[in-house]
C-alpha cells in the first residue's frame, strides 16, 4: 500500500499545527502580565530571552527523543536522556549569561549566577524537556499506530488473496471430479455439466475479482453450482433452494457462500429424506441470512478427506477479515443434521 503524497502533507500539517498551538499557549502564558499592564518595562526583554532559550531547549530534546525511543538498551537511553538534560542546563545557563552580558549589557553587579538564576534555568530546562518528550513521544506513537494499521491492512489484503486462491482450486478440483464421473459413465448430462462449469468459470474470472459483487450474481453462481450437482446425482429433488426478501442493491464478498453449499453436498445423505439439502437465503435491507441444512444417515460414517476442512477453515477466516463484528456464524451438528447459519449485517 503506497502512501499518497497528499496524505503525507496532511500528516505534516497536523504536526505543525500541534507545535503552533503549543507555542501560542506558552507565549500567551509568558506575555499575560503585559496584557493586564502589571509587568515592568524590562519584563518583555527577559521573557524574549527566556522564550528563545526555551525554544532551543525544547527542539534539542524533541529531535533526539525518537532516537532514544528506538535505542534497544533502555537503561542506556535513560542515561543519555539524563546526560542531555544536564548538558542542556549547562549550555542554557551559559548562553543566558552571555546574552545578558554582551547583548543586553547588564552591569557587572547584576551579572551574578546565583541560586535563583541557576534554579530558574534548571526549572525551565526540565519543564520544556518534559514538554518536548511528551509531544515527540505522542506524535511518534500515533505515527507508529498508523503504520501498524497500514501493515495490518496490507497483511489482510494478502491473506484474503491467498484464501481466495485456495478456495477456487479446491472447488474446481471437486467439480472436475464430478464432470469426469459423468464423462466416464458416458452420461448425456456431461455437455450440460461442462456448460454449467463454463458459467461458473466466467463468474470466477470476471466477476469475483472485486471486493464486493451484487448478491444476485452470487445467487446465480450458487444456482449454477447446484444444477451441476443435480446433473451428477440424477436427483432434481435432492436440493431445495429458497430465496426470500429483496436481494436487489445488496452486495457480498464473492465466493463467500459456496463453501457451505459444497460441504452440504459432500456430506449430505440421499438415503434419509428428500430434500436432503435445504438452502435458505433471506435478504433484508442491510442484512442477509443464509442457512444450509443437510441431513445425515446415522449409519454412515462421516469421514473427511485430507482437504475436506479447507473450505470451512478459509471461510471462517475470510469472515473475520471481511466482516469483523458484523457477522454471526453458527454451526449445529448432531447425528441427524449438519446446519450452518450465517448472518451478515453490511
Amino acid at each position: 500500500m503506497h502512501q499518497h503524497p497528499n496524505e503525507h502533507k496532511m500528516k505534516r500539517k497536523h504536526i505543525i499545527l500541534i507545535h503552533i498551538i503549543f507555542w501560542v499557549y506558552i507565549f500567551n502564558q509568558s506575555l499575560f502580565p503585559l496584557f493586564i499592564n502589571v509587568a515592568e518595562s524590562k519584563y518583555l526583554r527577559d521573557v524574549s530571552i527566556d522564550d528563545s532559550m526555551c525554544i532551543i531547549s525544547f527542539y534539542c530534546i524533541y529531535f533526539l527523543v525518537p532516537f532514544m525511543i528506538r535505542y534497544r538498551h533502555k537503561m542506556v537511553s535513560v542515561l543519555i536522556a539524563v546526560a542531555l538534560v544536564i548538558g542542556g542546563i549547562a549550555v542554557r545557563t551559559l548562553f543566558s549569561f552571555l546574552i545578558y552580558k554582551y547583548i543586553v549589557k547588564l552591569p557587572e553587579k547584576e551579572l551574578i549566577i546565583d541560586r535563583v538564576f541557576f534554579w530558574f534555568e534548571v526549572r525551565s530546562s526540565v519543564i520544556f524537556g518534559i514538554y518536548a518528550f511528551l509531544i515527540s513521544f505522542t506524535i511518534s506513537w500515533f505515527r507508529n499506530r498508523k503504520l501498524e494499521s497500514e501493515l495490518i491492512m496490507q497483511k489482510q489484503a494478502s491473506e484474503l488473496a491467498l484464501l481466495r486462491s485456495q478456495v477456487n482450486p479446491h472447488f474446481l478440483f471437486n467439480t472436475l471430479n464430478n464432470i469426469y464421473s459423468l464423462v466416464y459413465r458416458k452420461s448425456d448430462d456431461a455437455p450440460e455439466a461442462i456448460m454449467k462449469l463454463s458459467e461458473i468459470m466466467r463468474y470466477m474470472l470476471y466477476d469475483a475479482n472485486t471486493e464486493k459483487v451484487p448478491l444476485d450474481k452470487e445467487i446465480t453462481y450458487l444456482h449454477s453450482f447446484i444444477e451441476l450437482q443435480r446433473l451428477r446425482q440424477h436427483d432434481p429433488d435432492f436440493v431445495e433452494f429458497i430465496i426470500s426478501g429483496k436481494t436487489e442493491g445488496l452486495t457480498i464478498s464473492p465466493n463467500l457462500l459456496i463453501s457451505f453449499v459444497e460441504n452440504a453436498f459432500k456430506h449430505g445423505s440421499r438415503n434419509v429424506q428428500n430434500p436432503g439439502i435445504i438452502i435458505n437465503l433471506s435478504a433484508q435491507p442491510g442484512k442477509m441470512c443464509f442457512t444450509v441444512t443437510n441431513f445425515i444417515n446415522k449409519e454412515e460414517a462421516i469421514v473427511k478427506d485430507s482437504a475436506g476442512g479447507i473450505g470451512l477453515q478459509n471461510i471462517r477466516r475470510r469472515l473475520d477479515l471481511l466482516y469483523p463484528g458484523t457477522h454471526t456464524l453458527e454451526i449445529e451438528q448432531n447425528e441427524e443434521i449438519y446446519k450452518v447459519n450465517l448472518i451478515i449485517a453490511d
